[in-house]
């Protein structure tokens, strides 16, 4: 894999607190909706949303850490680059950095636990999904 998958954000007004950068609770939900969207786009269309209602597959974080480097406002894109870092025996950790205009916003390490959705007990990742993820891995 040579590039990471880029997921888009408009940044609006509403984002934004009266210092005319986004709101702090909005970068991990940026963070999290360019995961889904990793997700949607390696799974032929299938988000989180399908993954626990059609695949019987959840994935609740146990683990999320960010670092702020810039700050992000309406004025540009902000693209976020995912890449699955880590798949382990029960788990995924993902790699996401948030960039606006050439700038570092943010970087991020999220980790989430492979489950039985119904049943929310622990699974190893599905064959399915390992075959998916293995080659993407980078560190």
């Amino acid at each position: 894999m040579d590039q990471p998958f880029e997921h888009v954000i408009r940044v609006g007004w509403g984002d934004c607190d009266p210092a005319r950068i986004a709101y702090t609770a909005r970068i991990p939900a940026w963070a999290l909706e360019s995961i889904d969207a990793w997700w949607e786009h390696h799974l032929s269309g299938d988000g989180w949303f399908q993954m626990e209602t059609d695949r019987n597959v959840g994935t609740p974080f146990v683990n999320l850490s960010m670092d702020f480097r810039s700050p992000i406002t309406p004025r540009h894109r902000l693209l976020c680059r995912v890449w699955p870092t880590k798949l382990g025996y029960k788990s995924i950790t993902f790699r996401v950095e948030g960039v606006q205009n050439g700038q570092l916003c943010f970087e991020g390490s999220f980790t989430c636990v492979f489950t039985i959705a119904d049943k929310f007990i622990s699974q190893s990742p599905p064959e399915e999904i390992r075959a998916i993820v293995e080659p993407l891995i980078r560190a």
